[in-house]
């Protein structure tokens, strides 16, 4: 059996958009050197930990994760934890606990935005993922305006503070893609690994609606710069391979069926027979009824 090139993470979530992020609690402080946490665990919210200033050391299932100034921390669900000040003059923090709440039943998940799950299944294995962000990153400048905004009741806050939560996470979600993108630039091993798990992909579902996008996403790559990458390690773009693995099929199924052209062409993934029968001639020189013909004869 192959190992998988991303492992798999959080047996917890689930693969749906459908539950958004919800703050249950929003905290800035400021702690003296001296200040420590006993361990703790958050048996069903997720915790956000954003340094304004200063150095400290959490400790995630014994694992140290120093903090200094613009780092952002993210812990898994019940996973103990605890923290200490390591700087002489303190530091200074937000912290945000946060639930996914299904907006039709109002139950809570542990699941997140699709782009964000998208990352977390794809490239943590661990109890926490890390961020470094700038001082004027829109994602800390985000982070203030929450905490303000969640203190505030006037009329509209509520709905304004919701919008801000939904604008964090997606823009969390497209810094840790970028990070991870970076994180590959000029590994060819690693490179190499994912594209053969988006060929595998591929091979595995070309019979359903898939496209560029979902194709880069399986391996959180943007789409732009996976079809380089994967047009430099396989000789073609990503859907020129796809139609060739559909065309492939769909030459076994002329060959060794009797099945309707139409009824050929929607099994291996094209929305319509005549998309499928300009694809089909492109690459095989000859029409799908032509080329049943002449394999019916041997």
């Amino acid at each position: 059996m192959d190992t998988p090139v991303l492992p798999k993470t959080w047996e917890s979530i689930l693969n749906s958009a459908s539950f958004l992020p919800v703050i249950v609690k929003s905290i800035e402080r400021f702690h003296e050197p001296s200040w420590s946490m006993e361990p703790n665990r958050h048996e069903s919210s997720y915790e956000m930990v954003y340094m304004e200033k200063g150095h400290a050391v959490f400790e995630i299932e014994a694992q140290p994760v120093p903090m200094g100034p613009n780092d952002i921390i993210i812990i898994k669900p019940n996973q103990k934890h605890k923290f200490s000040v390591k700087s002489k003059s303190g530091c200074g923090f937000i912290v945000l606990s946060f639930k996914f709440e299904d907006k039709v039943s109002e139950r809570h998940a542990e699941v997140s935005l699709e782009d964000f799950l998208n990352f977390v299944r794809g490239k943590e294995s661990g109890p926490f993922i890390t961020l470094k962000v700038s001082q004027k990153n829109e994602i800390s400048l985000l982070l203030s305006r929450i905490i303000k905004e969640r203190e505030n009741d006037e009329l509209g806050s509520e709905f304004l503070n919701y919008l801000l939560v939904l604008e964090l996470f997606v823009l969390i979600s497209r810094a840790l893609k970028m990070e991870w993108e970076n994180s590959i630039k000029n590994k060819s091993p690693k490179l190499k690994e994912l594209i053969d798990a988006s060929v595998k992909f591929i091979n595995n579902n070309f019979e359903r609606d898939i496209a560029l996008k979902d194709i880069a996403n399986f391996v959180f790559l943007s789409s732009s710069y996976f079809a380089r990458a994967f047009k430099e390690e396989m000789g073609t773009t990503p859907i020129s391979y796809l139609l060739k693995v559909r065309i492939e099929r769909a030459k076994e199924l002329l060959a060794n069926t009797n099945s309707k052209v139409s009824d050929i062409a929607l099994s291996v993934g094209f929305s319509n027979q005549q998309r499928f029968n300009e694809i089909f001639k492109k690459l095989v020189k000859m029409t799908p009824l032509q080329y049943r013909k002449l394999v019916k004869k041997h």
